[in-house]
């Protein structure tokens, strides 16, 4: 596998001679259309089939992975053609392998709404190790807010993908409480209530594992909190089911911020499986532009959380967006755009923009004029910086990657996960 940096002149035909491969393989790695433009600077995954398949008439995917003694999953991960689903024809043509060596293996944990486009999905499934529907909420009673989860978890089960239950205190008005956190760490009558239905939904409903998210928890809460995670662990690890909490960026135990102050990394890690590291959000809606994870400031907070937690509990956070901000930045008036990483490629070629990356922060950025006369600054993600992000993982032996969130396309993520790294089976 390659990664192209688009000069002026090139074109998908031009580099399928120069790299030798088809030019539908680049389309669809790449998630382009067939018509395509290439703006100057995007970045281009070209990869290198080692085995090939003829689909032959009769043949079905699952017989033709027991042929070459590959699991369905890496068939389809090999495959994004084929975007998840069994269906062949004779003459179709199938990878079975790509030249180059694994650099890792890595469990993968991807976040999805209930409403996320169902195709997507299924196709995103075969990269996954665990995923988990966005979110039950709190009652102050120790009830939960219900999920329309149930198509998900299926989707999740026969996809071989261990779907988790999320919890959170994320309220209606889209704001994590603190308050409400606050009641569940210090009540104890309410907090046995959410244990006790937490366990019965995750019965009920077939959830295999629990991923807690509180933010923004008050600093004298952090120990409560702590407890709490212990408090689910004994009841749910028992059982099987593993318990997952989520932590702010933090680069010191110290760091002040109420983000940061109620996320005791030494005592949620012991206390949890596993944790994830929210390592993203740097550059942010009300901030000034930024790239949403530099890589720099993630490394940062995973070297201060290996003094804290042993790394094989450790998910690295992935970001799977980007910010459009408009000009002049003016803190506490100006307000950015969340954009997906395709539409970001979109707009640069809308305004004729040269995509630049920054050395520093390992990400692409570009400035664009819109149609008002107003200059716009676009950080996002490509497959360079993914590329950056998830070599931290074997570099520092963490255990996986967490992506925020799956409801947006960007193919280039999943084959350049594909490429360099075996996943774990749930």
């Amino acid at each position: 596998m390659v990664i192209h940096v688009v000069q002026a002149g090139d074109t998908v035909s031009s580099l399928s001679r120069e790299y030798g491969v088809p030019a539908s393989q680049i389309i669809i790695d790449n998630g382009l259309t067939s018509a395509a433009r290439l703006a100057v600077g995007q970045a281009l995954v070209i990869q290198f089939p080692l085995q090939v398949h003829t689909v032959r008439p009769g043949e079905s995917l699952s017989g033709i992975a027991r042929q070459y003694g590959l699991s369905l999953r890496q068939l389809y991960r090999n495959n994004p053609v084929l975007g998840g689903e069994s269906a062949l024809y004779p003459g179709q043509t199938l990878v079975i392998s790509y030249r180059g060596e694994k650099e890792g293996t890595l469990s993968v944990n991807g976040y999805a709404y209930p409403f996320i486009d169902k195709g997507l999905l299924q196709a995103t499934l075969p990269y996954l190790t665990f995923l988990t529907p966005f979110t039950y909420g709190i009652t102050p009673e120790g009830g939960l807010v219900d999920l329309d989860d149930q198509v998900l978890i299926s989707m999740a089960q026969s996809g071989g993908v261990a779907p988790l239950m999320h919890l959170s205190t994320l309220t209606e008005d889209g704001g994590f409480s603190n308050d409400l956190a606050h009641l569940v760490l210090t009540d104890m009558d309410v907090q046995a209530a959410l244990i006790d239905n937490i366990q019965a939904t995750m019965q009920a409903k077939g959830y295999q594992g629990l991923d807690v998210d509180f933010e923004f928890v008050f600093a004298e809460d952090a120990l409560p909190y702590a407890a709490f995670i212990r408090a689910l662990s004994e009841r749910l690890n028992p059982l099987g089911y593993p318990v997952v909490v989520a932590l702010a960026p933090k680069i010191s135990a110290d760091q002040p911020g109420l983000l940061y102050e109620g996320h005791n990394y030494r005592e949620l890690g012991a206390a949890a499986n596993e944790v994830l590291l929210m390592t993203y959000e740097w550059g942010y809606t009300y901030g000034p532009p930024m790239a949403v994870a530099p890589l720099p400031n993630v490394r940062r907070v995973v070297e201060y959380a290996l003094t804290e937690i042993p790394a094989d509990k450790i998910w690295l956070g992935v970001p799977n967006y980007g910010y459009d901000w408009p000009l002049p930045f003016v803190q506490g008036q100006t307000r950015a755009t969340s954009i997906s990483n395709a539409y970001a490629v979109t707009l640069a070629l809308r305004y004729g923009a040269e995509i630049q990356y920054s050395d520093y922060a390992q990400s692409p950025w570009f400035r664009y004029t819109g149609n008002d006369g107003v200059v716009h600054e676009v950080w996002f993600e490509d497959a360079r910086s993914i590329r950056a992000k998830l070599a931290l993982i074997p570099e520092y032996g963490l255990n996986g990657a967490g992506y925020w969130n799956l409801m947006r396309r960007f193919p280039q993520n999943w084959r350049i996960l594909n490429a360099l790294y075996e996943i774990r089976e749930a």
